[in-house]
């Protein structure tokens, strides 16, 4: 089974999760999140991609982006995806820590249904790729991943997370360039 993301507009605004296998809190090493970072920042100067919110939770990323490259949303997502799969699998054998064993052994065992040869299997499959189809639906998506880290008691504020464009929206220090609340946001039916 492929990934089963549905991109019909390659150069559209998605809002998008994605998350590790069995919900493995992988990104609370500093390491681990820095490559992350590091990744979408190379796909924002190499790949065309769009930021216009995001949110590093331990176990997922929430995107609201687009892709104005050739690649699309549909490039982008195979690349990332395989790209820091294999970087995740690397520091995780590069750690240890008591439960690299265990996390290895998920994602081998993630791949048991796959037809082709692989290893490991970082990311799930997903079906949560949607079309920023209106403004409202921006917004509402837009307070719900900057609402993330608070929800799940891990700062009192969104702003107070520096895995977030929080940051960016509050005018504070931020890691990642994010286009703030974007002039036009492109309508599809």
């Amino acid at each position: 089974m492929g990934d089963s993301y549905k991109i019909f507009y390659q150069n559209a605004i998605y809002f998008l999760t994605l998350s590790i296998v069995e919900w493995i809190d992988i990104f609370n090493c500093k390491k681990q999140k820095e490559m992350l970072i590091n990744s979408l920042i190379y796909c924002q100067k190499e790949k065309g991609l769009v930021i216009y919110a995001w949110c590093l939770m331990p176990n997922h990323l929430h995107l609201i982006c687009s892709v104005s490259s050739e690649i699309g949303m549909s490039g982008f997502l195979r690349d990332f995806k395989k790209f820091t799969s294999k970087e995740i699998v690397k520091l995780v054998m590069n750690t240890h820590e008591s439960s690299q064993e265990w996390i290895l052994k998920q994602f081998k065992s993630a791949c048991s249904h796959l037809k082709r040869d692989q290893e490991y299997k970082v990311w799930q499959d997903s079906k949560q790729a949607k079309i920023v189809f209106s403004a409202s639906f921006f917004y509402q998506k837009l307070n719900y991943i900057h609402n993330n880290p608070v929800k799940a008691n891990l700062v009192a504020n969104p702003e107070d997370y520096l895995h977030s464009s929080a940051r960016n929206y509050a005018d504070l220090d931020y890691l990642l360039e994010v286009i703030v609340e974007p002039q036009q946001l492109i309508t599809y039916r």
